[in-house]
């Protein structure tokens, strides 16, 4: 076993910053030992931004993204269209969907994907929610914007399944070949779904 070349404090901030994504112990103690070093710089402001957003975060009641405000800033933007509720798994999804400038709609946040193996079944969603919104008077689409995955996929037909009744038209984003793609370098799944769902050029 290595032997310990600093303090505890230190090596709780190295084990901290290891669990983050994209960080293993390598690179948390690199990012450990940059912040320690620029300690009035860039240590102190971040963790005054760390405890504002302990105590400022909220989720949304209205689509479950995450803000300081509730309803959040996109639920109560008044340029957005609220015809259209564009559904994501995540909150990441959300914000690349934004970074993207793709829709100028509302979210709904689930929460996950059905995932029977994970043990994610449909009440650990936000479904019951979503559902309730699709019926509002002036809901009258639904994106699903859901990973091609399985569990994505799975969880496209369910929430279809039960938006039936509901007034309201259920679109799910294109499938196929991406933007600067290759053919060569596709999958056969992406190939077939792009041939399928070709459209008049």
């Amino acid at each position: 076993m290595a032997a310990s070349v600093a303090g505890p404090e230190i090596e709780r901030l190295i084990q901290l910053l290891a669990r983050l994504p994209g960080l293993g112990p390598r690179s948390a103690r690199r990012a450990a030992l940059h912040l320690i070093k620029k300690r009035e710089a860039l240590m102190t402001p971040l963790a005054g931004a760390l405890q504002v957003a302990i105590e400022r975060i909220q989720v949304c009641r209205t689509c479950g993204n995450i803000d300081t405000q509730n309803p959040c800033t996109v639920c109560t933007d008044p340029r957005r269209d609220p015809s259209t509720i564009v559904v994501v798994a995540d909150v990441a999804d959300l914000w690349a969907l934004e970074r993207a400038n793709a829709t100028n709609g509302r979210y709904h946040v689930l929460g996950a994907t059905l995932s029977p193996l994970d043990g994610v079944g449909p009440q650990d969603l936000t479904i019951d929610a979503l559902v309730a919104r699709a019926h509002e008077s002036q809901v009258s689409e639904i994106v699903l914007a859901l990973n091609a995955t399985v569990d994505g996929q799975t969880t496209a037909h369910y929430i279809t399944d039960l938006l039936q009744d509901a007034n309201v038209k259920v679109t799910r984003l294109a499938h196929g070949v991406p933007v600067g793609g290759e053919l060569d370098y596709l999958d056969e799944g992406t190939l077939s779904a792009a041939m399928r769902q070709r459209t008049l050029f």
